[in-house]
């Protein structure tokens, strides 16, 4: 479906973009200015799943090999690219691994990847995820947390960009009408006379 939806997108994407434009009650510069939001929001999410893929496959492949597992940078980038999946991840492949080091004998290092795997591993994504699309969207970390987890949950994968994509129209479209409504009260203050010539 997505991939169907894409097609049409990347063929028919100028021509809805006119369309959007010209169906949009906005003025050109507030028109511009929810584009450049949308623009450098997803730029940022999908910059931000990029790096912290290879941050997670990075760290898998580091303890693979410091545990002595063969194949440590194979599995490293197994995971890498495993990490984009939302939920499982990464620990589609240190799981089973660590399972197995534990039936097989190898006890400690069973248990020194499980806490690797779920205090380190797993938790670079929600400690640099709110960092990498936060810092350049200007979102606070806290929003984007809860948006891209919501995005997830509602849209499954599409919604890592879904989600942080609303929060950050929704806060441009409060700022641009906070500040219509602000022009507004000032120019109504300019416009009507003093209190006391009323009176």
């Amino acid at each position: 479906m997505s991939w169907y939806l894409l097609f049409f997108l990347l063929r028919d994407g100028d021509a809805l973009a006119r369309r959007i434009r010209d169906a949009a009650p906005l003025v050109n510069a507030q028109q511009n200015a929810l584009f450049r939001r949308f623009t450098t929001v997803i730029r940022a999410t999908v910059k931000g799943s990029i790096v912290v893929a290879i941050v997670q496959g990075a760290l898998g492949g580091l303890i693979f090999w410091l545990l002595g597992i063969q194949g440590a940078l194979l599995w490293g980038a197994v995971m890498a690219v495993l990490s984009l999946l939302p939920a499982v991840g990464a620990g589609l492949v240190w799981l089973p691994v660590s399972l197995y080091l534990l039936f097989t004998g190898a006890i400690w290092q069973g248990i020194v990847l499980i806490a690797f795997g779920a205090l380190v591993i797993s938790t670079v994504d929600n400690v640099l995820r709110p960092i990498l699309v936060g810092g350049e969207t200007k979102i606070p970390d806290y929003l984007v947390l809860i948006a891209t987890l919501g995005g997830i949950t509602i849209f499954g994968i599409n919604g890592l960009i879904i989600g942080p994509v609303i929060a950050a129209m929704f806060l441009a479209a409060w700022d641009l009408f906070s500040e219509q409504r602000i022009a507004a009260d000032i120019a109504a203050d300019e416009v009507s006379p003093p209190r006391e010539l009323v009176e």
